[in-house]
């Protein structure tokens, strides 16, 4: 097979060799890959049916193709092994490296508490940091990831645990997974009087998938109809076998709004932590962790949430958190004291970074504010080419016109903001999972954290999109910008009201969908000859009723005769009527049909709107 070639010019044509590609890789970059000039591989994508620029950030599926067409073999390098290579150019080694064992120390487990929504789990962590929570929450769902230390006495000594709250709405999924990853033990929570409930087995899901053991707090005891016996033994379906039934797993009867047997839940979390898993970390070592949650704050700017996973944090670091960085200002605990430092499985509420990072980014401690900077901007340009890219709608030749003719493809367009970065997150990935058919396509043009400005107003006023705004108003002159541009600005407080309404303006964007609905059946008992109208039937009404101007089918010895007829007369003796109802005789006029017999049935019905679901 020869060499594509371009205007006369042969292009190199690979050997089934290897190319490495970044995800939202260019054209100019295949180009580099293999020495060739970045115009002629765009006239290759043309050939191809695709429309591409040079330096346009492209999906992976273009480039596999292009990669196909030139004989290479592409090789989409993951965003975390590209990070890692990142950071092996700046010498900096992150991940499980410690050191040897003489500088390993036991640091407390960091247990998220999971299960389904109503089942109590902001409620127990209230219980166990004894401070009220449920009355701040719209809805009395968690919005945000938050994170939290206690202690408890076990066998005369004190142990500290770190909790990290998830979300409970099932929107939040995203964010529960990512907080099963960063955590060393999972609470399940699980109502005594509801039992196992879909969430309860979505969140088993995510425990297992981190490979993280699990406690049962079996909660609400204390109500009427409360069965933890009945909790016990769905667990069983699900691989979760209690100790007492001869398993290896802890289940602990409690009532957090009682405050009972918290003690003891506790207890189990450090017996579990202490039989299962070996936790020791360096404390030593540059910091290293992981972002659970992070926002704009109008007095301090933009704040995160760390979970420090090894090494210690101090005032003063110079850190990069994703596509964040900047040197550490102060550090909060979670009862909002200032801290100098802060050890493993120790979370801290980090002032002094650029910009808002993105939920579950991994942070690290740099030596120079040069380095962090760097690794900050590359990692910026990395997300945007990926995002560039896998915004980019894909459109061959021979659809190309199809596309852009009004009506066929539509699209709405959304602005997100919101007060954190989780929910951002999860409310971008929950909407972008709405499916209501391929004629309506839904495009996020821009996230962010912060109140709605005037610079979201110009964008959406260009864009025609609707702006969301989440836990977070317009601010200065943004509402009267919106006004008066007409751009529609909502706002929402709770997840689920607003992932409802844009399914509800999508759904309301697509053309509508008709269905068949059957009105009325007549038997003909006897034809009557006109010469002015044809001829007549005379009818019983067997089922329903007969409208005049309604569409009609006749049907003989069970087989459809005549479609798309009409009802043109409809009499009841000598008076004209517009309806005859079941049981009724009278007479219908076909109009110009006049193929119809005795015994014949003639059925009538209607095209309506069908709702969507």
């Amino acid at each position: 097979m020869q060499a594509p070639s371009v205007g006369g010019v042969m292009l190199p044509r690979g050997n089934g060799e290897t190319i490495r590609l970044s995800r939202g890789a260019s054209l100019t970059d295949f180009a580099e890959k293999i020495n060739a000039n970045p115009a002629s591989l765009v006239a290759v994508m043309m050939n191809l049916g695709e429309m591409v620029t040079a330096t346009q950030s492209v999906s992976d599926e273009t480039l596999q193709l292009l990669g196909d067409e030139m004989n290479y073999q592409v090789q989409i390098v993951s965003p975390e092994e590209e990070d890692r290579e990142l950071l092996e150019s700046f010498d900096i080694e992150f991940g499980e490296n410690e050191g040897g064992e003489e500088f390993l120390v036991a640091r407390p487990p960091v247990v998220t508490v999971m299960g389904h929504v109503d089942h109590g789990k902001t409620r127990l962590l209230d219980a166990i940091r004894k401070t009220n929570v449920v009355a701040g929450e719209a809805g009395g769902i968690t919005q945000h990831i938050g994170a939290y230390q206690v202690s408890t006495e076990v066998n005369e000594e004190e142990r500290r645990i770190t909790f990290i709250d998830t979300p409970g709405h099932e929107a939040f999924t995203a964010m529960r997974a990512r907080g099963a990853k960063s955590t060393d033990i999972a609470i399940l929570v699980v109502a005594a009087n509801d039992g196992v409930m879909p969430q309860t087995v979505e969140a088993l899901n995510h425990a297992k998938a981190a490979e993280v053991p699990i406690v049962v707090a079996v909660n609400k005891i204390d109500v009427e109809g409360a069965d933890p016996t009945k909790v016990r033994g769905q667990l069983t379906e699900y691989g979760l076998v209690a100790e007492e039934y001869g398993g290896d797993t802890m289940f602990v009867d409690i009532s957090a709004k009682q405050g009972l047997n918290i003690d003891k839940l506790l207890e189990a979390v450090v017996l579990t932590a202490d039989a299962a898993l070996d936790l020791r970390a360096n404390p030593e070592q540059d910091a290293q962790g992981i972002a659970i949650e992070a926002h704009l704050d109008r007095g301090r700017g933009a704040v995160a949430t760390v979970l420090v996973q090894r090494g210690t944090l101090r005032v003063g670091d110079t850190m990069v958190v994703g596509d964040a960085y900047g040197r550490v200002r102060a550090m909060l605990d979670d009862k909002g004291q200032t801290l100098d430092e802060a050890g493993p499985s120790t979370p801290v509420l980090v002032m002094g970074l650029t910009n808002v990072p993105g939920a579950g980014d991994s942070f690290l401690v740099v030596d120079e504010d040069r380095t962090a900077r760097q690794i900050a901007e590359k990692r910026a340009a990395r997300e945007r080419n990926a995002a560039f890219a896998k915004r980019t709608r894909r459109v061959s030749l021979e659809d190309l016109d199809k596309v852009l003719k009004a009506g066929e493809v539509q699209q709405l367009n959304l602005i997100i903001k919101g007060d954190a970065s989780g929910s951002v997150e999860a409310l971008e990935s929950s909407l972008l999972q709405l499916d209501v058919g391929e004629e309506v396509d839904i495009r996020v043009l821009h996230r962010g954290v912060g109140a709605v400005t005037e610079t979201d107003i110009n964008l959406a006023s260009g864009s025609d999109a609707i702006v969301i705004g989440f836990n977070v108003r317009a601010e200065g002159r943004a509402t009267q910008m919106a006004e008066r541009e007409g751009v529609d600005v909502r706002y929402y407080s709770v997840i689920y009201q607003a992932i409802e309404e844009i399914e509800a303006a999508l759904k309301g964007m697509l053309k509508p969908e008709y269905e068949e609905v059957e009105l009325g059946t007549a038997e003909i008992r006897e034809v009557f000859r006109s010469s002015k109208l044809g001829n007549i039937a005379g009818v019983l009404i067997r089922s329903g009723e007969v409208k005049r101007n309604t569409k009609a089918r006749l049907i003989r010895d069970g087989k459809v005769i005549a479609e798309n007829l009409t009802i043109e007369g409809l009499r009841r003796f000598k008076d004209d009527v517009t309806e005859i109802r079941e049981g009724y005789e009278g007479g219908i006029n076909l109009g110009n049909f006049n193929d119809i017999k005795v015994d014949d049935v003639i059925a009538t019905y209607e095209m309506r709107e069908k709702p969507r679901v």
